[in-house]
């Protein structure tokens, strides 16, 4: 293991690893003023109740009053967000933070009229809006939901009570990056290394079991410690989601939710359904594992060690830009040429300090720069990540840059598509370029528990979800006993016999954020398997597929995205793409396997 790059206080970091947040206000006083001038025109958003009837141009008049409304306040809001998340220690930026919150909540309340009026509009009025060359898509959309858009005044009693629902994420949030402490760990050496979010996983690739399961235990403990209260916390998390698919009649939360982007419940049980028929390929590797680890036991702790021992690569940050530019180089020159300003405009910030966000992320407003969050370890892992995020970033780059405001985001059910065709064109580039062979084993041992974390464990994660959500649905209460119960259940169906019984594993749902996102996780799984198709193409040199690919990027979200990935050059109605996945893991298990017998 590398040299654990060890959090300092923000103010010793080298400000060209630190993004440039004053490219969206100067100062935190031209925010400010930036916000008073804010609050006056968010009184615009409801001037045209009642007079939408008068017809198409009317409403289009009021449409674009509230963008411009919703625009102004994205800026405002990833200001304070990323402020906010750069030192979670900080009180006044926790305050903006909480502040946008509130009057993200308030604009929200103050809009909220406008769909369910354009909904009892009159038919002919409906039809010349679906006809409009700039904004038929968004009433197209708009209008999909019809039947789960309740009365004005419900819709407005909602919208208000959206700080009271997302209260537990919240709360789970600040607990988990800002409150909730780990302590030390020994290194080999016998030297404390201070476990945080950011360590963690470098401690999990330690060849030194011992200092591997200290790292988990020692972090599990402390969420064994709080595990009621964090319960707690999930129940009102699903109880949110459930209350609000009943109150709009869906079926279910996930219906719900998947409505959203026009996706069918289908796709979601055929991923479940797919991956789990693939489940003995995670037994086989996982059993490889455990012989090439020489145990007489596999537990959760040992699944991140490389099966080399030592990691023969670490890069720091510098030497992986240029790494990034090469790996990405059958995108095109004008990709490359664009991917430079993440570097020279201060997109990134890069280590971590003392109070920062955990993880790492990509966020930004059309108006912004797509800001990448890190938390930087000079690891392999650290590369992967990097060329992940720079793929959000990118996608959002052309999407803003190709769209106008209305469609100028994505589908975060194609957001993941973007950076996972990165990380496979990073895996081909380093499986073509590198010749030594434990390097190369390396490598495909980092792919395949990266299929493993982004395709098996993801889809372990969609399927806990979706437990959790029936469970309640059907007055199961959800209590931490209960949870652990069943996460640790499932665990065992993915990672197989091969697996020890150690129950650690079973807090592990204690922890995940994403299970706060409300049916976010499987778009990892989906979106890696398309991935998987695209990037296959586009590394062998078919410029076609390349266009396709870029223009899939530019696309934004001015069509449905299972129509978008359709135009991209992958079906993901059904479940080929997920079963070509598989086929690559199958063959680069096999790849692996000749290497370490060689």
């Amino acid at each position: 293991m590398g040299k654990i790059i060890e959090a300092k206080p923000r103010e010793a970091i080298d400000e060209k690893y630190q993004w440039k947040l004053d490219a969206i206000f100067k100062t935190d006083d031209d925010f400010q003023e930036a916000l008073d001038k804010f609050k006056q025109k968010m009184d615009d958003a409801d001037q045209y109740i009642g007079t939408l009837d008068q017809g198409p141009d009317q409403v289009i008049k009021a449409l674009e009053t509230i963008l411009t409304i919703s625009r102004e306040l994205e800026t405002l809001y990833v200001y304070a967000h990323l402020k906010h998340d750069q030192n979670t220690q900080n009180n006044y930026y926790l305050g903006l933070q909480s502040q946008m919150q509130s009057l993200a909540a308030q604009a929200g309340q103050k809009m909220a009229w406008f769909e369910p009026e354009v909904i009892h509009l009159d038919q002919k009025i409906l039809d010349q809006l679906l006809a409009d060359e700039e904004y038929g898509h968004f009433f197209e959309e708009l209008l999909a939901t019809k039947d789960h858009v309740l009365a004005p005044e419900q819709e407005h009693l909602l919208a208000g009570a959206s700080e009271v629902f997302d209260n537990a994420s919240q709360t789970f949030a600040i607990f988990n990056n800002s409150d909730l402490k780990f302590g030390e760990v020994k290194d080999t050496d016998g030297q404390p290394i201070k476990l945080t979010h950011g360590t963690y996983g470098v401690l999990l690739e330690n060849k030194d079991r011992d200092v591997r399961e200290n790292a988990f235990k020692t972090l599990y403990a402390q969420y064994d410690n709080y595990i009621n209260t964090i319960a707690q916390m999930m129940s009102g998390n699903i109880k949110h989601h459930n209350f609000i698919a009943n109150t709009r009649h869906y079926n279910s939360a996930r219906e719900a939710a998947l409505a959203q982007n026009n996706i069918p419940v289908s796709v979601y049980d055929t991923l479940v359904e797919t991956v789990s028929k693939h489940t003995s390929l995670l037994h086989e590797y996982v059993g490889l594992r455990k012989e090439m680890l020489n145990l007489d036991t596999l537990e959760m702790w040992d699944m991140y060690t490389p099966l080399t021992g030592e990691a023969p690569l670490s890069f720091t940050f510098d030497e992986a830009k240029d790494i990034v530019f090469k790996a990405l180089a059958p995108l095109g020159e004008q990709y490359l040429n664009d991917l430079k300003q993440a570097f020279s405009d201060g997109w990134i910030d890069v280590y971590e300090n003392i109070g920062k966000r955990s993880g790492a992320y990509s966020s930004g407003a059309y108006d912004t720069m797509p800001y990448v969050l890190l938390n930087w370890q000079d690891s392999l892992n650290d590369l992967y990540t990097l060329v992940h995020e720079l793929g959000h970033s990118m996608h959002s780059y052309y999407s803003q840059k190709n769209q106008p405001y209305v469609y100028g985001d994505y589908s975060i059910f194609v957001a993941e598509i973007a950076s996972t065709t990165n990380e496979n064109l990073l895996t081909d580039y380093l499986l073509k370029n590198v010749q030594d062979k434990d390097t190369q084993i390396y490598i495909l041992n980092h792919y395949l528990d990266g299929f493993k974390g982004t395709i098996f464990r993801q889809t372990q994660f969609a399927e806990f979800e979706q437990f959790m959500h029936e469970a309640d649905a059907k007055g199961q209460p959800l209590s931490a006993e209960f949870l652990s119960n069943a996460y640790y259940d499932l665990n065992r169906k993915y990672y197989g016999p091969a697996v020890g019984e150690d129950r650690t594993i079973q807090y592990e749902w204690s922890r995940i954020p994403h299970f706060y996102m409300n049916y976010y996780v499987y778009q990892y799984a989906t979106g890696f398997s398309a991935a998987n198709s695209l990037a296959k193409h586009i590394a062998s040199g078919d410029t076609e597929a390349r266009d396709r690919y870029l223009t899939f990027l530019q696309s934004g979200s001015s069509d449905y995205p299972i129509e978008v990935m359709k135009k991209a050059g992958v079906d993901m109605t059904n479940s080929t793409y997920i079963e070509e996945a598989m086929d690559q893991f199958t063959e680069r298990l096999a790849e692996l396997k000749d290497r370490l017998n060689q």
